[in-house]
């Protein structure tokens, strides 16, 4: 596992989708904070990360999309079905190298609180809540894309598939609020990304929260192991 995580991760910044992805998410995250915090005189960075949650969604295919449909394009994936390393081990270290570029893009988060609290006392249950839900929605967001790149070998499929799994994640909370049925609606809601990440966003650790982030990180894992598989016996 280790051998694929190093390998991965030096992919990342081998190729511009590393830096792309940090560019990006620095850029908006530092927009956002001058936006509520410095501009406003806001200790808050409850804003930050309420305007970063879709910003999250749609950054997190571009780490994705190449995880695994590269190695399937350049046929390499032949070699990690036919290594001795476990196919479980191979997924994890290519989801963790992802989830480390991710973790080094929401890291800046932290450096915005140690600005604020050298003019004012940040309300720090409320960052590091935040914090920890960014990283648990990265989690299953990276996991969702992972699976998604399994799929097929073409990076920009798998980057739209992303795209279009994020897309349906935001507009999951607007679809509730069209519905009469309240059983549909309760259904309809429990797959809620937005409302659980806004739960930590408000310092509030909720175990349920957390498991369910866990629990979709574990069930695409789980299905991308099946993928590779069902591909290593064909």
């Amino acid at each position: 596992m280790k051998a694929v995580l190093h390998r991965e991760l030096s992919a990342y910044f081998h190729s511009p989708i590393g830096y792309v992805f940090l560019a990006v998410f620095y850029f908006f995250s530092g927009y956002f904070f001058t936006l509520t915090c410095l501009r406003s005189m806001n200790a808050s960075l409850s804003g930050v990360f309420a305007g970063l949650f879709s910003i999250l969604l749609f950054l997190v295919p571009i780490l994705t999309m190449r995880l695994m449909s590269e190695d399937l394009r350049s046929k390499t994936d032949q070699l990690l079905l036919t290594s001795p390393l476990s196919l479980t081990g191979m997924v994890l270290g290519k989801y963790l190298a992802a989830l480390l570029v991710y973790l080094l893009g929401i890291s800046i988060t932290l450096v915005f609180a140690l600005v604020i609290s050298t003019m004012a006392s940040p309300h720090w249950p409320v960052v590091l809540g935040s914090f920890l839900g960014a990283l648990l929605l990265g989690m299953a967001m990276i996991a969702i894309g992972m699976f998604i790149s399994s799929l097929t070998q073409n990076q920009v499929i798998a980057a739209v598939g992303g795209f279009g799994a994020a897309l349906f994640l935001i507009l999951i909370d607007g679809l509730g609020s069209y519905l009469t049925n309240e059983t549909l609606v309760a259904l309809v809601m429990s797959l809620s990304f937005y409302q659980r990440f806004q739960s930590f966003a408000l310092g509030i650790l909720s175990l349920s929260g957390v498991g369910f982030f866990l629990g979709v990180s574990a069930i695409f894992i789980f299905l991308t192991v099946r993928v590779f598989e069902k591909r290593r016996w064909s």
